[in-house]
């Protein structure tokens, strides 16, 4: 399966697109997130991606203050989880600028939605739709945005597989342009989530859902993670992006900075070239070791012209000269007689050989 994101072929058989979750790393700023879409171009990333919500549609105040404590990477907050929402939301004005922007660079636009406003508003601007995990089942979201006709790129982290495959089956019902990527939610940035990110699991979505292309939304530091998830098949790679992992915010210490995600892309395009074709051949840039490296038969004596042949006459070695009898036609030649003199070493042709 093979979809279009732009200017852009998504699969199996094309380059691994590349996703900077810019997020909340704008910092309440307008230009600022306009630079970093441009430090994401320059770093070698296909997209530039946002978050669009309303802090009092996505989160309640109540609800968090109710759990007594903030929790797992939250716990670092200074700020009450509703009012970090509420600092992070993007105003749906902003998309106009964001958008012109990536289109100047050349680079696709796009958002993760979070309410059925912001799904409707930002269809005109986007040619994908990203669904981040904690929607996941959030069926009727999932259907609204399936409708557009879009690609929808589905993270899967926090959930099990039995809700995966239902979130899918909705998507599906209504289109067939599914990037289903495989996420750990822990946003952290230790390294122990190594341990969790089990990227396996591409594994079972290859089997379960053999039409869809795989991708990895990741935040496990480095680039083991992606490419892993490259290696087992994922051509869509969502990585957080920001420019000073020093600076005060949700999303700033887990993210790549341009440096390495441009080595990021470039080890990925070095995997890609490594993986290669699945077809067994010699290949281009090794015809001429076959002549270096393996062996062909040739004298191991000086034998004479009407002399039978017997093994120990015969020695295996390299070069394989073009021409030569190779080491697995050895049974045939012993007991053919020289129809030439063939001085010690040199190698055997058939044309020196009779019956």
């Amino acid at each position: 399966m093979d979809i279009q994101i732009g200017q852009r072929w998504i699969g199996e058989n094309h380059p691994t697109y590349f996703v900077a979750d810019i997020a909340a790393n704008h910092d309440g700023s307008l230009e600022r997130a306009k630079d970093l879409i441009r430090l994401a171009k320059e770093a070698g990333a296909d997209a530039a991606k946002f978050q669009n919500f309303h802090a009092p549609k996505i989160v309640s105040d109540y609800g968090f203050r109710a759990l007594g404590s903030q929790r797992s990477h939250q716990a670092k907050w200074k700020k009450s989880v509703f009012e970090v929402y509420q600092d992070a939301s993007i105003p749906l004005e902003w998309t106009y600028e964001l958008k012109a922007v990536c289109d100047e660079v050349g680079i696709d636009y796009f958002s993760a939605p979070y309410d059925f406003e912001s799904i409707d508003f930002l269809e005109p601007f986007m040619p994908a739709y990203k669904i981040g995990s904690g929607e996941i089942d959030w069926l009727e979201a999932l259907e609204r945005i399936a409708k557009k006709g879009k690609p929808v790129l589905l993270a899967t982290g926090a959930a099990n597989i039995g809700e995966v495959q239902r979130a899918v089956h909705t998507i599906l019902k209504y289109n067939s342009q599914l990037v289903l990527m495989q996420c750990n939610t822990n946003y952290t940035g230790s390294r122990e989530n190594f341990k969790y990110v089990n990227l396996n699991v591409l594994k079972t979505y290859r089997v379960m859902f053999p039409d869809v292309v795989l991708g990895l939304s990741d935040h496990t530091p480095g680039h083991a993670a992606v490419l892993g998830a490259v290696a087992l098949g994922a051509r869509v790679i969502e990585k957080h992006f920001t420019d000073d992992n020093t600076r005060e915010g949700p999303d700033h210490p887990f993210s790549l900075t341009p440096a390495a995600w441009r080595e990021m892309v470039e080890r990925t395009r070095e995997l890609e070239w490594a993986l290669g074709s699945a077809d067994k051949v010699v290949t281009e840039n090794e015809q001429e070791t076959v002549i270096l490296q393996r062996r062909c038969l040739r004298a191991a004596r000086d034998i004479k012209a009407g002399e039978v042949l017997t093994r120990e006459m015969i020695d295996v070695l390299r070069p394989a000269t073009p021409g030569a009898i190779l080491p697995p036609d050895i049974e045939r030649v012993i007991g053919t007689r020289a129809l030439v003199d063939i001085p010690y070493g040199k190698e055997l042709r058939w044309t020196d050989l009779g019956s």
